[in-house]
């Protein structure tokens, strides 16, 4: 797990960089009205992050089994990430990430296989939650810088 941290760390640090360099103008428009914009993403992923830290702590305890299902779409609505300056948004993204890998570099090995509810029929391992979040980080990342 240990490892993944390392990973999301570089792909943040590396990301800030990137993120940055795009025009706010070009933030709040949406390609199509039923989809996010860039600062939605990337406030999805602010979400996804601040529910995956929760995650991890709860399973650092093993209390991760009965954890709420995550509704993206309300989250993104309710927050009105639009409204929000770019620039914030990528801090922000950058802090909680930060503080997600420090929690991840703690957790002790044994509760990797401790289990984590995220809506589907049965609860996942934490190794498979903070793999899986490398690659949906990744993933939105993509849609963010690929559709400049």
């Amino acid at each position: 797990m240990k490892e993944t941290s390392q990973e999301i760390r570089s792909l943040v640090h590396k990301m800030v960089s990137e993120l940055s360099i795009v025009h706010s103008d070009e933030t709040e428009s949406k390609l199509l009205p039923d989809k996010w914009s860039k600062k939605e993403i990337l406030g999805h992923l602010i979400d996804s992050a601040l529910n995956n830290h929760q995650r991890c702590v709860r399973a650092g305890y093993n209390a991760a089994d009965q954890f709420p299902p995550y509704n993206q779409n309300e989250w993104v609505r309710l927050q009105h990430y639009n409204e929000l300056d770019w620039h914030d948004l990528i801090r922000f993204w950058n802090e909680i990430n930060q503080q997600l890998c420090h929690v991840i570099e703690h957790l002790p090995d044994e509760t990797k296989l401790n289990k984590c509810n995220i809506g589907k029929e049965e609860p996942v391992t934490l190794e498979f939650i903070i793999k899986d979040y490398l690659r949906h980080t990744q993933h939105h990342i993509k849609q963010i810088l690929g559709a400049q």
